[in-house]
């Protein structure tokens, strides 16, 4: 038995997770540079930003909900990890090792059987 999803929604919330991981790339930048007081380390243009980006990530998820089980939610929460893996090799020099790539497409690959199967 295969379920039904509304195309719409499934976009959303893949574009949530997408700027959620942009959100935590934009907090390790701003975690790696210098700051000459606690204010300014918290209170910066940047962490604002991503906290910003973070609530509307979470929006964006709770309104996508209305198209999709709660179940293929979490299905899908699990390209963060896809999205975290590239920026952190694209903008952090990150390493990735045939660990990383088979964890990876075992990711992948769950979310397609889920997708397909249910």
């Amino acid at each position: 038995m295969t379920m039904k999803y509304d195309l719409r929604f499934v976009l959303l919330i893949l574009m949530a997770y997408f700027l959620s991981a942009v959100s935590q790339a934009m907090l390790k930048k701003a975690a790696e540079k210098e700051y000459d007081s606690r204010i300014k380390e918290y209170l910066n243009p940047l962490v604002i930003s991503a906290y910003i980006l973070f609530f509307v990530t979470t929006l964006m998820a709770i309104i996508s909900y209305r198209g999709i089980p709660l179940s293929f939610g979490g299905i899908l929460e699990s390209t963060s990890y896809i999205y975290v893996t590239i920026f952190g090799v694209k903008f952090f020099g990150e390493k990735i090792n045939l660990k990383k790539i088979l964890a990876l497409s075992l990711i992948i690959a769950g979310i397609c059987i889920y997708s397909l199967v249910g």
